[in-house]
């Protein structure tokens, strides 16, 4: 695992979103496509702005979301209305965007509609999770009853529906499984609070209790934790 520190969010915004663009551009060389799979909530809304003005052939990448809330993509809440206003845009409005929001009538219904659209990607290029000051990442969130079968690695899953205990929306979200799958995961936090978080989960190894045990314990996917203080 790597850690980089900066001072402050301008500073790893600009590192990380060369990190991205570097990452997509070699896979595109080596295979023809990348794919990027991004997470939601204000924190990477400076580096969206920064990666889409990247220049790559943004025509053979893939994006698609980490997880969703189970809301209208207008509405002001909805994950994907966050991406098509921040990153797919500038150079970037040449991707294909993927989304995990369909008609269903909610999360659970729509797993399996989910699961076909995000078949048509391999493995990811490059994953960016963020984590939130319970523990939880993507929408893992402990205590949920969904958690056990999402951090299942033999469940055969790709999305998950899930009930937060204590956040609104019914959500979907990838499994862990599924998350696994990356060249490279990049987990992008800032301020004092994740970094406490960050070392609480470190010191232990109950993964339902801090669901992003399950991303820094595990040995599958090469992962990088870039901080802003």
């Amino acid at each position: 695992m790597e850690l980089v520190e900066f001072e402050n969010t301008s500073a790893l915004d600009i590192e990380l979103s060369a990190k991205v663009a570097k990452l997509l551009i070699a896979d595109i060389a080596d295979t023809g496509s990348a794919s990027l799979v991004v997470s939601g909530g204000r924190t990477p809304m400076g580096f969206f702005h920064l990666l889409s003005q990247q220049i790559l052939d943004w025509s053979k990448v893939s994006i698609t979301l980490a997880d969703e809330r189970w809301v209208d993509t207008d509405h002001a809440d909805s994950n994907e209305k966050l991406v098509r206003a921040n990153l797919l845009i500038n150079e970037a409005h040449q991707a294909t965007f993927i989304g995990l929001k369909n008609s269903a009538t909610d999360a659970i219904v729509g797993e399996p509609e989910a699961e076909q659209a995000l078949a048509a990607v391999g493995k990811f290029t490059v994953l960016i999770l963020g984590m939130g000051d319970d523990g939880h990442t993507a929408s893992l969130f402990p205590g949920a009853d969904a958690l056990a079968l999402g951090l299942d690695m033999n469940s055969g899953r790709t999305c998950i529906g899930v009930t937060p205990t204590a956040a609104p929306h019914q959500r979907i979200s990838m499994t862990l499984p599924r998350l696994l799958d990356s060249q490279q995961i990049i987990i992008h936090i800032s301020g004092a609070g994740k970094q406490q978080v960050l070392e609480q989960a470190q010191a232990g190894d109950d993964v339902e209790a801090l669901p992003i045990r399950a991303i820094l314990n595990q040995q599958q996917a090469p992962l990088a934790i870039y901080w802003a203080k």
